[in-house]
């Protein structure tokens, strides 16, 4: 038995030693005392104190999870559309640049530079009539107005 004094209180511990071969134990209640048919009282309230912490964790869980997937998707997000703003940037010069060279192709100048070198020349006054079968006096532009000598007379008057 070993005894403990510290001011007005005093402590007296009960220890057994128990020796089986070799080594030494330490028992924490004397033999008289047995502590197997000690049960424990079960706290009705413990269960569902787990039950709604476990709740609140995985609703909690899956909040993060879903702001981090959110966040996740918003940069991913956020990189196409800088990818889409650069191919937008390009396709207008690419489209600004295409309209430049169809007005070049499609100028009056050029199209009857063509003509000539194809050996296409102005429609005559007499080579064009009007819907009601009555023959225009006056002369139509030269780029407008080009066909073949001998395709002219046979395509505009029919």
């Amino acid at each position: 038995m070993l005894s403990y004094r510290h001011g007005s209180v005093s402590v007296e511990l009960n220890v057994w030693i128990v020796e089986s071969g070799l080594r030494a134990g330490m028992k924490r209640l004397p033999p008289q005392y047995r502590n197997s048919y000690v049960r424990r009282e079960r706290d009705g309230q413990a269960l569902a104190r787990q039950v709604f912490l476990l709740a609140g964790a995985l609703v909690i869980t899956a909040g993060f999870v879903t702001a981090a997937k959110l966040h996740f998707a918003a940069v991913r997000y956020g990189y196409q559309s800088e990818e889409l703003r650069h191919e937008r940037a390009r396709l207008l010069g690419e489209r600004k640049q295409l309209e430049l060279e169809l007005n070049e192709a499609v100028s009056p100048a050029l199209l009857e530079r063509a003509a000539r070198e194809i050996g296409l020349h102005p429609a005559r006054p007499d080579q064009v009539e009007s819907l009601r079968g009555e023959a225009r006096p006056t002369l139509l532009r030269p780029a407008t107005a080009l066909a073949r000598p001998a395709v002219a007379a046979t395509s505009l008057r029919r």
